[in-house]
């Protein structure tokens, strides 16, 4: 599975239902290249539309039971490969290193950095 493809899969199942502008948004790409991922991940039943009471043209986008279950597969594999890496870092490193990259992910998810970019195009 592509990265793109399993970033949409891991962010509905974090965030749970989201529109696809709303995940074009948090993602360096156009919106038609999400959509393209997306009606991909909805011919394989992985998600599927359901209505959004906050507008009428953009459903949201939710995990079926199939995607989650593949989700799921996916990440336990992932833990499984990572589980055999020599990290010699202790449990409080790698929350510090999360903390920190959590407070970077919402540095460039704020809308005063969106604003930055914007006043350099």
């Amino acid at each position: 599975m592509s990265s793109g493809r399993w970033g949409i899969l891991n962010d509905l199942g974090r965030a749970g239902p989201q529109a696809v502008p709303q995940m074009a948004r948090a993602r360096p790409v156009f919106r038609q290249y999400i959509q393209t991922l997306v009606n991909g991940l909805v011919a394989e039943r992985l998600v599927e539309f359901q209505d959004n009471p906050a507008h009428k043209r953009s459903p949201l986008v939710q995990l079926t039971r199939k995607g989650q279950d593949l989700l799921d597969q996916m990440n336990r594999r992932s833990a499984k490969l990572l589980g055999k890496l020599p990290i010699t870092a202790t449990e409080k490193d790698l929350q510090a290193t999360a903390a920190v990259l959590r407070a970077v992910r919402e540095q460039f998810e704020s809308t005063q950095w969106s604003r930055l970019v914007n006043s350099h195009r």
